[in-house]
């Protein structure tokens, strides 16, 4: 507590320096440009029209602003010179106009303007671009997603294949960016405390704005993820009136899976009230098959899985003047499912050895989302404070079955786990432009973290004198409180632009469980970041930038409890873990061309105490093995991305992207050495392994526009070799086709999609520690998705915007998902 009154004092005197010196500067000679935007229809005034102060020949923005609830507005601290003025408002066709500051004229009066609607008529809620387009910001890359990209699937998880650099594992679902796991997924700028895996599914395509890859985040960003951050930006609703969206979608493979949304907004005066549900119901199905060469074995595997999730969100903002603003909102996520597995061990030599393992679970969960946001609009354009409030609840259980026969030791038994799970992070942002080119950013947060994990069983395990006793239960408590502080500086000097920023954060952990050490870790870390962006012209690009980076351990990874379990193999956390941080360079080339534009970065990365897999036989049973995690030697990562968006001709369009990553990966594999039937200690082998991983991705997206209502999707992927500490993996593609169709004006669509079409989406490896292996897993990766989305409301897109926080991307990070 003492920590953040501390820092809050600080945030406060730099507020006061920086007012301060705001106000002083009046030496500057000021010009005024004011104005009044009004409806060409309607004849009422256009609120929040964005107004852009560009220079003469309209190379550069100068500055902007937007009109107020009567259409006003007003831009200050113009130098003299010549201008173009433009009002921008989507639905709108853009006004220009050309205007003159002098020293006799500072005061610029331009009266009433006008805007026109374009002809065609706009959907209610928000317009969705034909194309996906990707834009390269000064700290992140965005993929604008358009309706070709949701025309790939049914959900958040289908189309993330299909993004430059993200890679999403069909089977687990879990997410990797530049070929590493350590990426924050977060949505709306926010963390959630539902597993990402399950966060993926339960997003509907179409109500994905653009996705952000901030692959070397700023200072002003939580520092968790080498590989950095990816944010999901949905869609919002802001209409005046009652306006929605209902989608609805089906995925047949070798079951059913059926998706559902719909989102509603009413606006009315000062309030804007919204709500959101949506669902995901299906049946999934997975085998696999594990071959072992030195004893001519092999395991089989078969799952299927029944699950149904629930996600219900509403919120209201409140617009209390022009200068200040209210929002809340809830998320409220339900999840449960069932689960079955065969998992039959074969040993060709000795048929006595073979043992079967029957597994089914029921599990379900309760994820609480609880979000606060006070915003305060000073006078001067730009200049805000900002307070936020997000408080997360998750709750778990799991009750699993395992049923054995054959030469299993074990009896039958039963595994409960249960989980809860509270974060609560408090934000505090403020935003000063000094004046024309700088602005200073600074900000308090406070982030705190618990899990309490509660397991039982019935079933047996070995003491350390070998004899088999009940499994004993184990509470694992484990949290995090971090308090930090940043602040940033940016400037733009010509062409040139640049950022400078620093993190400081202070952490402590604590993890106990009732049988097993407990810890604690306490540190203090800072974090820096640089970027320098240079514009030589409207069409080239040139950027550089530094960033640190850590990675604390999850909580899958430090706890002690068996996460799972085969007749062969367990995996465990290891609660020794410490975090491994990282030193992120990257640079970054976009050149505008006519009719797209193209994106060319490096990246290079050095790591310390790098976080890897390791494999250790079991102790209580020589025949078995322990997946864990462990920490070793600093190592480094690079890599090349090339992406690009162009219009070919009037009805083909292409996007496609290459990305190449190498990384030296070490680890520990323990192994037994020869066939002995009574192995000891002094038959295990330890091997300290490096690996040299180098892969590259490559992806292919026509969309082929044969008129106005009918398009045409051909989509083509294809990743190459992976090599692990474990394993190589083969090179695996894929080709898809879809078509969409709309109606109605533009208000519905009807997408169809064939997915895998020659079912060639395989996972294959072939495998040398800790002992010579082959296998492959298989899902529903080739099936159909047949879809209806449809937009309805009360009036035309030409209603007041919310003052919300969508442009807003702070991002509230570090959880533990």
């Amino acid at each position: 507590m003492k920590r953040g009154i501390i820092l809050f004092a600080l945030l406060l005197c730099s507020i006061y320096s920086t007012h301060l010196t705001a106000n002083n500067d009046t030496d500057v000679p000021i010009g005024t440009i004011s104005g009044t935007v009004i409806d060409n229809t309607l004849k009422q005034p256009v609120a929040y029209a964005a107004i852009v102060i560009k220079s003469e020949d309209g190379s550069k923005t100068i500055t902007g602003g937007i009109t107020t609830e009567d259409g006003n507005f007003e831009i200050k601290k113009l130098p003299e010179g010549s201008f173009v003025l433009e009002v921008q408002f989507i639905g709108y066709k853009t006004h220009s106009q050309k205007l003159v500051i002098t020293k006799k004229n500072r005061k610029v009066e331009v009266g009433t303007i006008t805007l026109v609607e374009e002809t065609e008529e706009l959907s209610e809620v928000e317009v969705v671009a034909e194309r996906t387009t990707i834009e390269q910001r000064v700290d992140r890359k965005v993929i604008n997603v358009g309706k070709d990209l949701t025309t790939a699937g049914a959900t958040a998880s289908d189309i993330m294949n299909n993004i430059p650099s993200v890679n999403v594992d069909s089977q687990t679902g879990d997410i990797s960016m530049r070929g590493n796991s350590n990426v924050r997924v977060m949505v709306d700028g926010k963390l959630s405390n539902v597993p990402v895996a399950q966060l993926l599914r339960q997003i509907p395509s179409t109500s994905i704005k653009s996705i952000e890859l901030i692959t070397n985040p700023s200072a002003k960003y939580n520092p968790e993820g080498m590989s950095g951050i990816i944010n999901i930006i949905l869609h919002k609703n802001a209409n005046i009136g009652f306006n929605g969206n209902i989608t609805t979608g089906l995925t047949k493979g070798i079951e059913a899976k059926f998706n559902s949304s719909i989102d509603m907004n009413y606006r009315q005066g000062k309030f804007n009230f919204y709500g959101n549900y949506g669902n995901n119901i299906g049946k999934y199905v997975n085998d696999g098959s594990i071959t072992r060469i030195d004893e001519n074995s092999q395991q089989v595997f078969d799952f299927f899985n029944n699950n149904k999730s629930h996600l219900y969100k509403v919120g209201v903002d409140f617009y209390l003047n022009d200068n200040n603003t209210i929002s809340v909102f809830t998320n409220q996520n339900i999840f449960d499912g069932t689960g079955e597995g065969i998992t039959a061990v074969t040993y060709n030599n000795d048929l006595s050895r073979n043992v079967t393992q029957f597994f089914n679970d029921i599990s379900d969960n309760l994820s609480e989302q609880y979000n606060f946001d006070y915003k305060h609009d000073f006078k001067k354009e730009g200049h805000n404070i900002e307070l936020e409030v997000d408080h997360n609840r998750f709750n778990s259980d799991q009750d699993a079955n395992f049923r054995t026969s054959g030469a299993s030791l074990f009896p039958d038994y039963m595994d409960f786990v249960d989980t809860e799970r509270t974060q609560t992070f408090v934000n505090l942002d403020y935003v000063n432009p000094l004046d024309s080119i700088s602005k200073l950013e600074v900000g308090l947060e406070s982030r705190t973290f618990e899990t309490d994990v509660d397991y039982s069983s019935t079933g047996l395990s070995f003491n350390s004198n070998g004899n088999l006793i009940p499994t004993p239960s184990t509470d694992f408590v484990y949290s995090m409180d971090i308090y930090s502080a940043y602040a940033t500086f940016s400037q733009t000097r010509g062409k040139f632009s640049y950022q400078a920023g620093v993190r400081v954060e202070d952490v402590e952990v604590k993890a106990d469980t009732n049988r097993l050490r407990a810890f604690t870790d306490k540190y203090t870390e800072v974090y820096p970041s640089a970027f320098v962006t240079y514009n030589p012209n409207e069409k080239n690009q040139f950027q550089i930038s530094y960033s640190r980076r850590v990675d604390r351990p999850g909580l899958q990874q430090v706890n002690p409890i068996r996460e799972w379990a085969t007749p062969l193999i367990s995996s465990f956390g290891n609660p020794s873990l410490v975090p491994q941080f990282t030193n992120s360079y990257e640079t970054n080339y976009t050149r505008r061309i006519k009719g797209g534009s193209v994106t060319a970065g490096i990246f290079y990365r050095t790591i310390s105490d790098e976080i890897n897999r390791a494999v250790y036989v079991d102790r209580l049973d020589f025949n078995k093995l322990i997946l864990t995690f462990d920490n070793f030697d600093n190592t480094s990562a690079y890599g090349f991305e090339l992406s690009t968006n162009y219009k070919l001709t009037q009805w083909w369009s292409v996007n496609g992207s290459f990305d190449f990553y190498s990384q030296t990966q070490r680890g520990i594999t323990e192994s037994l050495s020869g066939n002995s039937p009574d192995p000891t200690e002094n038959d295990i082998v330890v091997e300290n392994v490096e690996v040299d991983n180098t892969a590259w991705n490559m992806r292919l997206n026509n969309s082929f526009k044969v008129n106005k209502e009918l398009t045409f999707q051909l989509f083509g992927f294809y990743r190459g070799q992976n090599r692990t500490i474990q394993f190589t993996a083969e090179p695996m593609y894929f080709v898809n086709l879809g078509a969409r169709y709309s109606f109605a004006q533009g208000k519905g669509t009807i997408s169809l999609n064939y997915n895998d079409i020659f079912n060639t989406m395989r996972f294959s490896f072939d495998g040398d520690r800790p002992y010579d292996q082959v296998g492959g897993f298989n899902w529903e990766s080739n099936n159909v998705y047949a879809g209806l989305s449809y937009r309805f409301g009360s009036g035309k897109n030409r209603a007041k915007q919310r003052k919300r926080r969508d442009s807003n991307t702070k991002q509230s990070g570090g959880g533990i998902l």
